[in-house]
């Protein structure tokens, strides 16, 4: 899902987890954004893969020299991409037509939900019966207001179409985790305006009292986050 990074940045995070890109049937895109579509076009031609993308999001991207082989769909569509089941749902960011998506094979479902500003009723609905969920906890409140971004940038992350503070993360986790969920993933978290021990413990405080473990994991852009592995 998603391509932000250069092509050797990604072959080498592949590599880190056992998977050879060879083995990639297909590439979902989420939106437009550089920093989830920059390595795309180089990627999607080096292995000659397919690019599942919505029909709105396609023509917002500046594809350059090279145009992969498009698969469009329509946002809030499911579709199959090898064995596994893919559904696509809307979520609120400032892009022309965000998704988050869930995977579903062999009986284990996983969703990824990053770029939004709040959790929406329709959204939650998605996340159920999640045994894997990635959800982005980006910002610390405090830290953005006092950090390096520019008032109209700060207003935008805190805006109903920008980004997910580590409260807004951790109101979710709280309030409206499913007790299935066996992994909680972390991620979208800024290098300017969060900090690891910060999404830590607001996460931390909110898995307390839950009955069943939750395997809390926090994915940061410059390292390779350890894999899920299911028995």
């Amino acid at each position: 899902m998603d391509a932000g990074l250069s092509r050797k940045e990604t072959f080498e995070r592949l590599a880190a987890a056992d998977v050879p890109p060879e083995s990639l049937a297909a590439i979902v895109i989420s939106h437009e954004h550089s920093d989830h579509v920059a390595g795309l076009a180089v990627i999607a031609k080096k292995l000659d893969i397919p690019v599942y993308i919505s029909r709105l999001t396609a023509p917002a991207i500046e594809w350059g020299d090279y145009i992969p082989k498009l698969e469009l769909f329509q946002a809030g569509s499911s579709f199959p991409i090898g064995g596994i089941d893919v559904t696509s749902f809307t979520v609120p960011h400032d892009a022309a037509d965000p998704v988050g998506f869930s995977f579903q094979a062999e009986g284990i479902k996983i969703s990824i939900a990053t770029d939004l500003g709040y959790v929406p009723d329709s959204v939650r609905v998605h996340l159920r019966d999640s045994d894997v969920l990635m959800i982005e906890s980006n910002h610390d409140v405090n830290m953005l207001k006092v950090g390096p971004y520019p008032w109209s940038v700060k207003q935008r992350v805190m805006g109903r179409l920008g980004h997910l503070s580590n409260d807004a993360a951790a109101s979710f986790i709280r309030d409206s985790l499913d007790t299935r969920a066996s992994t909680v993933i972390l991620g979208h978290v800024s290098e300017h305006n969060n900090h690891r021990v910060l999404v830590e413990q607001a996460a931390v405080q909110a898995l307390e009292g839950r009955a069943l473990f939750t395997d809390l994991l926090i994915a940061e852009a410059s390292r390779t986050t350890k894999p899920v592995v299911f028995p």
